[in-house]
This record gives C-alpha cells, structure tokens and sequence, in this order.
C-alpha cells in the first residue's frame, strides 16, 4: 500500500541502487553536497531531486521524485541554475542532515538513524562549518571497523 507523496526541502542523489536523501535549512549546502556527489569518483551518482522532493511509501520503502517543475535542474552556486541527466525514482537508503544540532563527532547508534515519513534509515548529521563529502564518501566507500 501506497502513501500519498509530501513535499520535503531537500536535494536527492542516487549512489548506486539507492538515494541519499539531504536535508537541511536554505543556504545549508544540499545542492553542493548533491552536485559534489554526482561529480565525485563514484561508479554511479546521479541527481534525483534538487531542493523541493516529493516523498511516498511503497510497499514499506521510501520512494524520493523530483518535484515535476525542477526535474533535472540543480543550483550550482556562482553560476545559477544548471540542467543535467536525472533520475526520476530512487528508493531512498540514506538520510543526511546538515546543520543538525544532534551531530557528534563519533555518533551514538540513536543518532545514526533517522526517520522518513515512518520508516527509519541510516542517518549521518553534520554541525554548521563541517564540510560533509569526506564523511559521506567514506560512509558510501568503506565498512565499519565496529569500533
């Protein structure tokens, strides 16, 4: 059973065969984040939604759409609005929140799992003035060590 989408402000990549879902208040950097994202060494990266998306539950996953006037459009700062290939679907397997207050520099299991329209999902949060692509690559690239 499906719910019924939301609007979120918030910019979505697919990695692979998932989103990343970024959030965060206007002027947080989720569009560089998106764009340092697809223009980074992953095997693949590309945009699904840049800073309006519509979210929905399908059958227990969290499904991220563009919203329809803003499909393939992503802000590169300096230079405007840019166009570029998208994705129109993704299921989402990651939440990140930038200027979050609930960030640490080596989280707790409840802060690295966050909630999405009643599911939850893995979670990475970074204060103000924390630069979020070192973490999120590592999180996309590397495996814990359980420590």
């Amino acid at each position: 059973m499906a719910a019924g989408p939301s609007t979120i402000h918030a910019s979505a990549v697919l990695v692979g065969r998932k989103a990343a879902l970024i959030r965060g208040p206007s002027g947080s950097g989720k569009s560089r984040l998106a764009w340092e994202l697809i223009r980074s060494a992953l095997p693949f990266a590309r945009l699904v939604a840049d800073d309006r998306a519509f979210v929905e539950i399908h059958s227990g996953r969290p499904l991220v759409r563009p919203a329809p006037n803003l499909a393939g459009l992503i802000e590169v700062r300096g230079l405007g609005i840019r166009r570029l290939a998208y994705e129109p679907v993704a299921a989402v397997g990651m939440l990140i929140d930038l200027v979050a207050a609930d960030a640490e520099r080596h989280p707790s299991v409840g802060v690295q799992e966050g909630e999405l329209e009643g599911v939850r999902l893995r979670r990475l949060a970074f204060a103000t003035g924390i630069d979020p692509l070192p973490a999120v690559l590592a999180e996309l690239t590397t495996v814990s060590s359980g420590n």
